[in-house]
């Protein structure tokens, strides 16, 4: 999984129509989100935390953030990037989020894991392991938000299908198109490789350099998720939709 991030790292923010643009608008629905749910919320855990998309985003709407990431390459950009956006005060280290407790320990108000980081766990057992490290990162009355592609209504079966990611991204001379293919396991379809392909053409001499990242998912529905949240012991789960580009499931550390 490390892998996978760590090569994509250079190319990540091209995944986006305008990376700046996510940043303020995710920065902005997760706020609300938060406000909306748990009424302390002064400081963040950002357990998969990429290039800083929501971290970045949290620390301009106040919060205090740590922000962690299986990925060296990944938490080395985010380092860069942050200040970059006026954000100097994120604490970046690279972490499991399976170790997260043990690494960051449990004063926390709020523990995000958002971009379908934890499907990259490929067994109920892992999942579970992680919400209850997230579980013990916070503080009683803390809530977790987690955000993961909608397997619900995603196809699970087949194979060569091709997701692309939109219209092709300009920068310094640069042409680049970025697409997804998914191959599903056989018979159960519960999990599927994953390949990003980043086409890289040079606009001055014609020459095109494909990327290719390797990865692979668990297509964990729902109920399982909120089911494993409930058995890491959180309460009141739920999925709320409309309110992020992907569905979002929360659930809060009880009081006692």
């Amino acid at each position: 999984m490390s892998n996978f991030y760590d090569k994509l790292c250079p190319f990540y923010h091209l995944i986006f129509e305008d990376w700046d643009a996510s940043i303020e608008k995710q920065g902005s629905q997760l706020s609300a989100i938060i406000e909306s749910n748990w009424s302390q919320r002064q400081t963040v855990l950002d357990v998969s935390c990429g290039i800083g998309t929501q971290a970045i985003g949290l620390c301009k709407k106040g919060y205090r953030v740590t922000a962690s990431d299986l990925s060296v390459n990944e938490i080395e950009r985010a380092k860069q990037e942050a200040p970059k956006r006026g954000q100097t005060n994120i604490l970046y280290s690279v972490c499991d989020m399976r170790t997260a407790f043990r690494h960051h320990g449990g004063n926390f108000d709020i523990v995000i894991s958002c971009d379908n980081s934890i499907p990259h766990l490929l067994t109920d057992d892992d999942i579970l392991s992680a919400l209850q490290q997230m579980y013990f990162c916070l503080k009683p009355g803390g809530g977790c938000l987690i955000t993961i592609r909608d397997y619900d209504r995603e196809q699970h079966c087949g194979k060569n299908i091709v997701k692309p990611y939109g219209k092709a991204k300009i920068e310094n001379g640069k042409r680049y198109v970025a697409l997804q293919v998914w191959d599903f396991d056989e018979p159960n379809f519960q999990h599927y490789d994953f390949t990003l392909y980043m086409i890289e053409e040079d606009l001055n001499c014609k020459e095109v350099v494909t990327h290719a990242m390797h990865s692979r998912y668990y297509a964990i529905g729902s109920e399982k998720l909120i089911r494993l949240m409930q058995n890491a012991g959180f309460e009141n789960v739920i999925r709320l939709d409309e309110s992020f580009y992907q569905p979002v499931f929360i659930g809060t550390r009880p009081l006692t």
